[in-house]
């Protein structure tokens, strides 16, 4: 019995995955395709992470789609709200009907004889093995291991008496009402546990071995929602999506340029919240330049708000070990916890955790240089969305779901049914950088190596730079001379 056959199997029902039903339907609609997802809900990182507090750091009129317009009040969202909008989205746009839940894809294997990928997924809920072909494969399903977040080694981890919770696997009957809590991390996470926790927990100390940029802003946009009263809800958002995007280039250009200005204006920024007498200098200032790791948004200054209050305090020392009772710095003080929160990270993997095959020959993405940041060099008929580390995740993505729709549409319109990316001659001694480069936050860091490389020039980059990603996806001719078309060796 053949196997089912589908044109492009999408892996992942996250916010990524979405965009893409949602692009190929529209701009490609003649391609057949199918989700599959390995957890049993959609929403990926929105319907995981339950955490109190859990919210996105970038605001919703560049997280959300390019299609679909944020119309909520607050632009600065929490989990659950985002996790809604993805929902409405599916069912508006009956992308629902194209995800299967509870398909674990774990290999693909692609044949150029055939001009096919067959891809292996396990049924979660029956166990059994499913296999189905395709032509083109996208990986929508995100940069992190879903089986568990980072925990560093910690001395005596083992002694200690109360609970100890990472973010990714919060228990949904965890009480921390009258406890007292140390959350471990200086992250976006911890600085959204904190002000949460606080609002019943006895005490809750945030403890980071170094500190990192923190700034304050409302959790609502007034232009954005002054000028939903005046006009049609996506000229308003499309309004105030070029109006942000806009703003998160020219801060990000001015990290680089003049870093210290920057520097000074956030530092002054956490000194307004906190009063002249704070340790401004200890706890909230790091030793690198704003955005050479992610900046931690605090709406409403609910953090500050928690540090003036006395329910919450930020502790910045390294960690000698655990006790039954605690955590001992390395200063020799003792922290007295009920519950430790570690909010230390993520596991980043490549591709979903998934083995690949190509002719035969297993593939190390490490080993591969990155097209456009979205395909692999050898590897045909692949591609992955990794969004930006300087501006929201969405804005990305949908542009690279625009670029995969024009080379699908490109190998209909000249018939040609592979893409490969293949270096030029003149690519051969070009010089390697990391896929990510100029961002020293430990969990990139950590996995760098696992990422395929880049270089100096097009279209072996992995540019984090959304006005020139935007020309590189909507414009760039497809016909580079590193993009190659041809015919499976059947129709040859």
């Amino acid at each position: 019995m053949p196997l089912e056959h589908i044109d492009v199997v999408v892996v992942g029902a996250g916010l990524t995955g979405v965009s893409a039903g949602y692009h190929l339907q529209t701009m490609s609609p003649d391609r057949s395709y199918v989700i599959l997802e390995g957890r049993d809900s959609l929403g990926g990182t929105w319907d995981l992470f339950r955490y109190p507090g859990v919210r996105s750091d970038s605001d919703m009129h560049t997280l959300g789609y390019s299609f679909k317009p944020w119309t909520a009040a607050k632009s600065i969202a929490d989990g659950p709200s985002i996790l809604q909008y993805v929902r409405e989205t599916t069912t508006e746009y009956g992308i629902d009907k194209r995800i299967r839940f509870k398909h674990l894809v774990t290999k693909a294997e692609w044949s150029s004889d055939d001009a096919r990928w067959t891809v292996t997924a396990t049924r979660k809920d029956t166990d059994e093995t499913v296999q189905m072909t395709c032509n083109y494969l996208f990986m929508c399903s995100g940069y992190y291991s879903y089986k568990g977040g980072y925990t560093p080694e910690f001395a005596g981890i083992d002694r200690f008496k109360g609970e100890i919770v990472h973010p990714q696997k919060w228990p949904e009957d965890l009480d921390y009402a009258g406890k007292r809590v140390i959350v471990i991390g200086s992250g976006a996470t911890a600085m959204t546990l904190v002000p949460a926790m606080a609002q019943t927990a006895e005490h809750i100390t945030l403890l980071q071995r170094s500190p990192t940029y923190v700034v304050s802003r409302p959790d609502s946009d007034p232009f954005a929602n002054r000028l939903r009263k005046f006009l049609p809800a996506k000229m308003a958002y499309s309004a105030t999506r070029l109006k942000n995007t806009t703003m998160q280039q020219i801060v990000y250009k001015r990290t680089r340029t003049k870093p210290e200005e920057v520097k000074q204006l956030l530092l002054g920024g956490v000194r307004a919240e906190l009063g002249p007498d704070y340790d401004v200098e200890k706890h909230f200032t790091p030793k690198y330049n704003p955005w050479d790791q992610r900046l931690c948004l605090v709406p409403n200054g609910d953090l500050f708000a928690s540090i003036r209050s006395g329910k919450a305090t930020v502790v910045t020392e390294t960690i000698a070990g655990f006790t039954e009772t605690g955590i001992t710095l390395t200063s020799g003080e003792t922290l007295e916890a009920d519950i430790i929160v570690t909010a230390t990270g993520l596991n980043l993997v490549t591709l979903g955790e998934m083995d690949f095959v190509v002719d035969g020959k297993p593939v190390d993405f490490a080993k591969t240089w990155s097209y456009k940041g979205f395909g692999y060099s050898g590897v045909p008929n692949l591609g992955s969305v990794f969004g930006y580390i300087n501006a929201s995740w969405t804005l990305r993505a949908d542009l690279i779901c625009t670029y995969v729709c024009r080379l699908l549409n490109h190998m209909d319109k000249t018939g040609n049914e592979i893409c490969t990316p293949e270096l030029r001659e003149s690519d051969k001694d070009m010089p390697e950088r990391p896929w990510i480069d100029s961002f020293t936050s430990g969990y990139m860091e950590r996995s760098m190596h696992k990422f395929p490389r880049q270089s100096d020039r097009e279209p072996w980059i992995n540019p984090q730079n959304f006005k020139r990603d935007k020309k590189m996806f909507r414009k760039s001719p497809l016909e580079d001379g590193a993009m190659r078309f041809s015919k499976s060796r059947a129709r040859v």
